[in-house]
């Protein structure tokens, strides 16, 4: 059994300083995929992951405290690819893949256009960006695990608000048909595969209580390549996670 996980931690060294490697000890996932790490490896003590028994990669924005993406796997991964070859994207250290044998696994933190608009504007360019480039990469890659926070809810059972979230970023109809019409081009939502109930979140706001009401936003995902549905073992969240505004993702498979 292979255990992957994506987890947005909003700063590696906060994480950290919450007691986040008990967490990695105690879940002992294969391979951790990292957003909004905030750092470079160079301002931290890194030791602690080879403590643990992980290789570990990161892709840092070269904006500090901003962005970044890292992968952390048990296994020593074949090759380690770091950004997509479009210096808009990986100036702010949004993607990062590791190949493995037989799949490969991409760490993803996509753009969120809450601030305003033109970082929505960025954010509906690089959605198309996005599935031209893994369009082209599934070709060579043909079994791809796509971890990450994509900032967008796919359907109404993923916000806790559809309604008055119908003009926010990260719920717009486009946003949304965009999210049907990538999983429609060959991958599955490894989540809701497993999990058809409501009230499930991985995102909370520090305003309002919000995570002790559970007033969230399902925006963390692990997708997965069809072919590679039959692997498929479980998938679930751990709400009480509790390291960032975000919580981990848990997938399971037969790889």
């Amino acid at each position: 059994m292979t255990r992957i996980v994506t987890y947005n931690v909003n700063g590696i060294r906060a994480a950290l300083s919450k007691n986040w490697n008990a967490w990695l000890l105690d879940t002992a996932p294969d391979i951790v995929c990292l957003q909004e790490i905030k750092a470079t490896p160079e301002q931290f003590d890194t030791r602690i992951f080879d403590s643990l028994g992980y290789h570990h990669f990161w892709y840092p924005a070269q904006k500090k405290g901003y962005s970044g993406v890292a992968i952390l796997s048990k296994q020593n991964p074949n090759h380690v690819e770091y950004g997509m070859g479009i210096e808009k994207y990986d100036a702010e250290g949004r993607f990062i893949r590791a190949d493995f044998e037989n799949f490969s696994v991409v760490s993803v933190y996509m753009p969120s256009g809450s601030s305003g608009d033109e970082r929505q504007a960025f954010k509906i360019t690089w959605l198309a960006d996005f599935t031209q480039y893994i369009n082209v990469l599934k070709q060579e890659k043909t079994k791809l695990i796509l971890c990450g926070d994509y900032n967008i809810c796919n359907k109404p059972i993923d916000i806790h608000n559809p309604k008055s979230n119908a003009n926010t970023s990260g719920f717009l109809p486009e946003e949304r048909a965009w999210f049907d019409n990538f999983l429609a081009t060959g991958f599955t939502d490894s989540f809701r595969f497993f999990n058809p109930q409501p009230h499930q979140y991985t995102w909370w706001s520090f305003r309002a209580n919000a995570r002790a009401k559970n007033l969230g936003w399902r925006i963390d995902y692990n997708l997965v390549s069809d072919n590679l549905k039959s692997e498929l073992k479980n998938a679930y969240i751990q709400p009480h996670a509790v390291h960032s505004d975000h919580c981990p993702c848990v997938l399971e498979m037969t790889l």
